[in-house]
This record gives structure tokens, C-alpha cells and sequence, in this order.
């Protein structure tokens, strides 16, 4: 989970690097979100040459938390880190590739916007 503040690492190559929580969009009181909610960041790392720039405000979704998450069969999975994608207004990947595994609980929201970020995935655990 993060909230609001949460430094976050970028898994795919839109140039960005890392970028910072600043208000989760998930329609909740609670201000955290958990795999698959949409936040709003800004960039504080990026590459140069790049799409993405430097303080940009961009929309993102959780792909990988450190806190673990229990999946109905009783196991839990947890990354080492906490990762995002970059989204544009219509919900689509500004990225061509994304890096690193995609838990498979993206797949379970109402919406399709998951499943595009999960046929991109490498890997998808």
C-alpha cells in the first residue's frame, strides 16, 4: 500500500524513473492504495530526451507493493519494491514495455484497463 508522499519506482520506459504520490484516486475516505488503484504523482526522477519530464503530473497504477497481499488459495505474494505504470487520461500505458512481474490480482478490476498493462507484462505471477 502507499499513500500520499510514497516515493514510487516507474516499471516501464516512458523515461521516468521515480515518481511521488500525491493523492490516490480509488473513491475510498482512506487515502492508500493497493494493487490496481489509480494515483496521481509527479515525477522526481527522469531520464533526459525523454516523453516524460522532470515535476510532470502524470496518473499511474500500482503494480507492485511491498506490503504482501493473500490471494484466495492462502498464499500471499510481496515485492521487494513498490512500482507503478505510467496511464494517460484514457486509462491506456503511455509505455510500450513494462519491466518486472505483474502480480495476477490486476487482472479481477472492473475495468479493462489492467489487462492491457498485463499483456505488456513480461512476466505475470
Amino acid at each position: 500500500m502507499i499513500q500520499p508522499q510514497s516515493c514510487v519506482n516507474v516499471a516501464d520506459n516512458t523515461g521516468a524513473r521515480k515518481i511521488m504520490c500525491i493523492r490516490v484516486l480509488n473513491g475510498s475516505r482512506t487515502q492508500k492504495a493497493r494493487l490496481g488503484d489509480v494515483f496521481l504523482g509527479v515525477v522526481k526522477e527522469a531520464l533526459p530526451n525523454m516523453p516524460v519530464h522532470k515535476s510532470d503530473i502524470v496518473r499511474a497504477v500500482l503494480v507492485r507493493t511491498s506490503k504482501e497481499v493473500r490471494r484466495a488459495n492462502g498464499m500471499t505474494i510481496r515485492f521487494d519494491e513498490n512500482a507503478a505504470v505510467l496511464i494517460n487520461k484514457e486509462g491506456l500505458p503511455r509505455g510500450t514495455r513494462i519491466f518486472g512481474a505483474v502480480p495476477r490480482e490486476l487482472r479481477g478490476g472492473l475495468s479493462a484497463l489492467p489487462m492491457k498493462i498485463l499483456s505488456l507484462a513480461s512476466q505475470v505471477v
